[in-house]
């Protein structure tokens, strides 16, 4: 078998050689309470020793097909318990775990698997077809497992080797393993690529459970709580903020299998959901939906995720529980928490936690001084809880190291009692008419509107230098809405240069499966026949009744 290899990582002064990884602390709450329910999904429940059990027959199984210390193994996989299973045989070999983005096709594919360079992929039979279609361009790839009915083709080239997971999964055997080092690497989850090709973030085991600790820590999750989440297992959220979290504490986790608005209340009952977290646009969803009984009919005591909306204390009121901020990546780890007692100023994200120097920093890497906006910087205090390097990308990991801080490419301040307050993406600003242009506070605008149900805004060459704004809007469902009218409720809120030149209205924006706008794909749209143009007084375009 291949076998991968990380190249030399940055790494931090006083670091502390141990010993540890996701399958050793499952071990130890196996042993603590082996019939405790780890794990909830759509499949059905399984306790702690189940789960301890299912990942070393499968570790037993990925060993006989030559996986060992630092190989790759890719899951492109729906969230499944088995998937869960699979993450606990790769640590318990000290392997490298690399999900991948379900949504993935062709040449996108192709570059995760590339880049990675995986010799072993567990694949769902749904999606077999997908693997086959890019065989040609994966040299590295020896060995798919299929788990379920495969739906594409098995062409026999090259030598591949198609095995099933039932095979997998059969030896009953208990063969020693050996000592995992915490700071070896232990997984790899890719950036979100809403803005361009993923990059791979290399993840220590150090990283997954300091991350899952500090979650604990500073959410005050206990072992009765049972965290949810309806996100996939390739983001950063569902893997060490709700599975990593729940193993640390001795509770439970709740994994669904998409977002669902209809079902979402549903699912949490079901689940007997405690904590859940959201992101991108699933607040805004919730929020819009038609009242109903079951939004009260639960236990969840608290959410967390971003961005925080602005109607947070009316969300309380109507559903029972506070929402609260964090700020972090999957780079960076997470760094800012919102406290859990008192209220946070207003428009802050939380505060710098103790494990964590956060900074911001000019163009040049300057410092600046509480108030002053730049770029959000970020630095450990503790070796292993930020990522270890993008994979392959070495001149991308020294640019985003240098000057011995991570460089979010976020723009934000902080005030004196350590707060920090988000303002957009670097890359994600607009240069009109000399002003730099925040895209967020844009759509923050735009959405205040209560026709609106969410929006996006780019920027666009302008005849006159420099660009434009275009914002894109999907109409809540039952209301209409002029081009015109929108841009008069801009001009009464916002200073002319952020009020957009150019509107267009969609069924919806296209998504990210964690719910991220796909921005490059609403910038390769540009102008279109159905762009309202204000420069140019066309007549209003009044949208059809929403129907998201």
């Amino acid at each position: 078998m291949g076998e991968w290899r990380s190249l030399d990582a940055l790494t931090w002064p006083c670091v502390r050689e141990g010993t540890g990884g996701l399958s050793d602390l499952l071990a130890e709450r196996a042993n603590q309470h082996p019939t405790k329910v780890l794990l909830r999904t759509f499949e059905g429940e399984y306790t702690y020793a189940e789960i301890q059990s299912r990942s070393h027959r499968l570790a037993n199984g990925l060993a006989r097909l030559g996986v060992r210390a630092s190989s790759a193994v890719g899951l492109f996989m729906a969230n499944s318990a088995d998937e869960v299973a699979l993450f606990f045989a790769i640590a318990e070999l000290g392997a490298v775990a690399i999900p991948l983005n379900t949504a993935l096709r062709g040449s996108f594919l192709t570059h995760t698997l590339l880049l990675t360079r995986c010799p072993i992929v567990v694949v769902d039979g749904s999606l077999v077809g997908e693997i086959d279609a890019v065989l040609d361009e994966l040299p590295d790839l020896v060995e798919v497992v299929v788990r379920g009915v495969a739906t594409g083709g098995h062409p026999e080239h090259r030598g591949l080797r198609y095995s099933s997971f039932g095979e997998l999964a059969s030896d009953l055997s208990h063969e020693p393993r050996g000592t995992v080092k915490d700071l070896d690497a232990a997984m790899m989850l890719f950036t979100s690529g809403t803005t361009g090709p993923s990059k791979a973030c290399v993840l220590s085991n150090r990283y997954l459970l300091r991350q899952g600790q500090l979650h604990v820590k500073y959410l005050a999750i206990t072992n009765a709580d049972v965290l949810y989440t309806p996100f996939p297992l390739f983001h950063i959220d569902a893997v060490t903020l709700t599975l990593v979290a729940a193993l640390v504490a001795g509770g439970t986790v709740a994994i669904g299998a998409r977002f669902s608005a209809s079902r979402f209340w549903e699912e949490v009952i079901d689940f007997d959901a405690t904590i859940f977290n959201f992101m991108g646009a699933t607040l805004t969803i919730l929020w819009k939906q038609s009242p109903s009984p079951l939004e009260r009919q639960h236990r969840v005591r608290l959410a967390w995720g971003v961005p925080m909306p602005e109607w947070h204390r009316e969300w309380r009121d109507r559903f029972g529980f506070r929402l609260y901020e964090v700020y972090g990546s999957t780079d960076a780890g997470v760094p800012v928490y919102e406290p859990l007692e008192g209220e946070r100023p207003a428009g802050s994200c939380g505060r710098v936690v103790d494990e964590f120097n956060v900074a911001i920093g000019d163009a040049d890497g300057d410092l600046l001084s509480p108030g002053e906006i730049g770029e959000i910087l970020v630095r450990p205090r503790e070796t292993g809880t930020v990522m270890s390097e993008y994979f392959a990308m070495p001149t991308e990991t020294l640019e985003a190291f240098r000057g011995l801080w991570f460089h979010t490419g976020d723009l934000g301040r902080l005030d004196d009692h350590g707060y920090l307050y988000f303002l957009g993406r670097i890359k994600d600003s607009i240069r009109r008419r000399g002003e730099n242009i925040s895209a967020f506070e844009v759509e923050q605008l735009v959405v205040s509107h209560p026709a609106v149900f969410e929006a996006a805004a780019i920027g666009v060459p302008s005849e006159l230098t420099e660009e434009d704004i275009k914002v894109y809007v999907v109409v809540r469902p039952g209301e209409e809405l002029s081009a015109p009218e929108l841009l008069a409720y801009c001009e009464q809120r916002a200073a002319s240069f952020m009020v957009p030149r150019y509107v267009e209205f969609l069924p919806e924006l296209p998504k990210t499966p964690t719910m991220k706008v796909e921005k490059f794909r609403l910038r390769a749209m540009g102008i279109t026949a159905a762009t309202w143009d204000a420069g140019r007084n066309a007549p209003g375009i009044v949208t059809k009744k929403g129907s998201v």
